[in-house]
C-alpha cells in the first residue's frame, strides 16, 4: 500500500503524462486562459479565494491549505471561431478584399496535478496547466499583395506551466502561498515572407518551424477568511522571463524575446446563505510590460526584431468576473459566472493583430461538481465567448484599407478528482 506520499507522487506522475503543450486550448483573456481548473473555469475564472481539486493552487497558491490531499486532471477541448474580412477600397488593395477564415476549430488540452497536507497547517503540491495561446491559419497568401507570401498564412503559439505549490496557514484566519512556475513555450510562423524586407534578420522572420522558449518566475497568494461568511483573497504571478525565439530574432522585438506578462488578481467570496455562495473578482494583465506584444504596429517604427520593432499593440486588460455557486444537494455543486475584459487594442493596430485577433470580451460559464463517492469528484464546465469585432486601418500599410478582426470561443471541460 503506498505512502501518503507516494501517493502524491503518483499522481503527479500520472498528471505530467496526460499533459501535452500542443495547441492554444483555453477560453481566452487576450491569450491568457480566462480561469485555471474546472470549477475556476465554470464561473467565468473566478476562484482567488475559494477553490476546489489540484489547480485551484493555479489561481492562488494560498488556496492549496484549504483543497486539502487531492489529486486529479481534467480534459478541455476548445473550439475559437475567427475570421478577418478586409474592405475593398476601389484601388489596389494592400489586402485581398474577402472574408478569410482561420482553420483549425478544435483544440485538446489535458492538465492536473496533485496537493498533499504535510500537517494541518502546511500543504505542497505540483500542477501543470496552460495559458490560451494564439493560432490563426488562414488559407490564402494575405500579404501576397505586399510583394510576396505564401499560404497558408498564420501563427502557432503555446505556453504550459509547472508549478510546485506550498501553501500555510499562519493564523486562524490568513494562509500565505507561494510558487515557483516553470514555463516552456512553442511558436511557429508562416506566410509573413512580405516583412522579411523590414527586419534587421530577414532570414529569421517566417517559415523556421517551431521554436521553443523556457523560463520561470514566481506566484504568490493570500487568503483572509474575515468571517464566517466573508473571504477575502489576492494572488500575482510575476512576469516569465523567457529565453528568446531564436528562429523567429527577426520577428519579434528585442531579438526574438518573449517574455510572459505578469497578472494580479484580487476577490471577495460571500456566503450568504450556507451553501450559497457570491464571488467578485478583479484581474489585471500587464501586456504592455512585454515590447514584442506592446510594441505599436503602425509606422514609425524601427526595424523587425528591434528593441523598437513593431508587435501587436496590446494594453493592459482588465478582467472583471463574477461567479456564483450553490451546494443544490449533498453530492451537487452547481456554478455559473460571468467575466468582461477591457479592449485589448485600438483600431489602427489590426494590421498585425490579424494573426491573433484576440477580439473576445465577455465570457458566460456554466458547470457543476459531482460526488461519485466520498473520494471521487466529477466535474464539467461550458464556457461561451461572445462575438466581438474590432474594425481599423493601420496608416502607412494599408493604404486606407480596413480591417475588421472578429472572434467567438466555446469551451467544454471535464475533470476527475481523487480525495485521499
Amino acid at each position: 500500500m503506498f505512502h501518503p506520499w507516494g501517493r502524491a507522487a503518483l499522481a503527479a506522475v500520472v498528471a505530467a503524462g496526460l499533459f501535452s503543450p500542443a495547441s492554444p486550448a483555453r477560453a481566452t483573456n487576450g491569450y491568457f486562459a480566462h480561469g485555471y481548473g474546472t470549477p475556476s473555469k465554470a464561473m467565468a475564472g473566478t476562484g482567488v479565494t475559494i477553490g476546489e481539486g489540484p489547480l485551484a493552487a493555479a489561481q492562488n497558491p494560498a488556496l492549496g491549505q484549504q483543497v486539502g490531499n487531492v489529486a486529479g486532471g481534467c480534459l478541455t477541448v476548445f473550439m475559437p471561431h475567427r475570421d478577418v474580412t478586409f474592405s475593398d477600397n476601389g484601388r489596389m488593395s494592400a489586402l485581398p478584399p474577402a472574408k478569410y477564415d482561420s482553420q483549425n476549430e478544435i483544440f485538446g488540452i489535458a492538465c492536473g496535478g496533485a496537493n498533499f497536507m504535510v500537517n494541518e497547517d502546511t500543504s505542497v503540491g505540483a500542477l501543470l496547466f496552460a495559458n490560451g495561446g494564439m493560432n490563426t491559419k488562414y488559407d490564402r497568401a494575405l500579404f501576397a499583395n505586399f510583394g510576396a507570401g505564401t499560404a497558408p498564412t498564420g501563427v502557432d503559439m503555446a505556453q504550459a506551466f509547472l508549478a510546485l505549490n506550498l501553501a500555510h496557514r499562519v493564523s486562524e484566519t490568513v494562509t500565505l502561498g507561494a510558487a515557483p512556475v516553470f514555463a516552456i513555450q512553442r511558436f511557429k510562423a508562416t506566410g509573413l515572407e512580405a516583412f522579411a524586407g523590414m527586419s534587421q534578420h530577414p532570414g529569421d522572420v517566417t517559415g523556421n518551424g517551431y521554436d521553443y522558449s523556457y523560463g520561470g518566475g514566481l506566484k504568490v497568494g493570500a487568503v483572509w477568511s474575515a468571517t464566517p461568511w466573508l473571504t477575502l483573497g489576492a494572488s500575482y504571478q510575476s512576469k516569465m522571463w523567457m529565453t528568446p525565439y531564436d528562429k523567429y530574432r527577426g520577428l519579434f522585438a528585442e531579438g526574438g524575446d518573449f517574455d510572459i506578462p505578469a497578472w494580479a488578481s484580487a476577490g471577495i467570496a460571500v456566503e450568504p446563505v450556507r451553501g450559497l455562495t457570491f464571488l467578485l473578482e478583479y484581474q489585471r494583465i500587464f501586456y504592455s510590460d512585454v515590447a514584442s506584444i506592446a510594441n505599436g504596429g503602425a509606422p514609425p517604427f524601427g526595424p523587425l526584431g528591434s528593441a523598437n520593432g513593431p508587435g501587436f499593440g496590446w494594453k493592459d486588460m482588465g478582467v472583471f468576473k463574477l461567479g456564483v455557486q450553490w451546494q443544490a444537494t449533498s453530492d451537487l455543486m452547481l456554478r455559473a459566472g460571468y467575466s468582461h475584459a477591457t479592449r485589448f487594442t485600438d483600431p489602427n493596430q489590426v494590421l498585425f493583430n490579424v494573426l491573433a485577433p484576440a477580439t473576445v470580451r465577455d465570457h458566460v460559464s456554466v458547470g457543476f461538481g459531482y460526488s461519485l463517492s466520498p473520494a471521487w469528484r466529477l466535474s464539467g464546465s461550458y464556457t461561451h465567448a461572445f462575438s466581438n469585432t474590432l474594425t481599423g486601418s493601420t496608416p502607412g500599410l494599408m493604404m486606407g484599407q480596413t480591417a475588421t478582426l472578429r472572434m467567438d470561443q466555446d469551451e467544454a471541460t471535464v475533470s476527475v478528482s481523487y480525495r485521499f
